[in-house]
């Protein structure tokens, strides 16, 4: 899971919430919105987890959405582990970051 953030045309800035399966290299959410807390995070989850299982360990950064106490109790009922990359170290997340860039070209 990342975000990709930028910047439209008049100055607003948005994100999209991405989530990459490392197995498929399939996305399977990618959700544009202004903001995203842990608890937006964790619907979108739900509703991936309705058309998709999840998997056993989900990689992540160490935003703020990612380490919130509402994404922690998701993992803990779903019993999906949170496995945050290192900081400053996105090579550790290199499927979804791949993604991003792609994604980032061709938006």
């Amino acid at each position: 899971m990342d975000f990709v953030s930028d910047v439209t045309e008049s100055g607003r800035r948005f994100r999209v919430f991405a989530v990459v399966d490392d197995f498929s290299r399939r996305c399977v959410a990618l959700v544009a919105d202004t903001s995203f807390s842990g608890a937006r995070v964790s619907r979108i989850l739900d509703e991936v987890a309705s058309l998709h299982p999840l998997p056993e360990m989900v990689v992540t950064d160490n935003g703020p959405e990612f380490t919130s106490k509402v994404l922690d109790q998701l993992a803990y009922q779903r019993k999906v582990k949170l496995h945050f990359i290192r900081p400053g170290k996105p090579v550790e997340n290199a499927y979804v970051e791949s993604f991003n860039g792609k994604f980032r070209m061709t938006a």
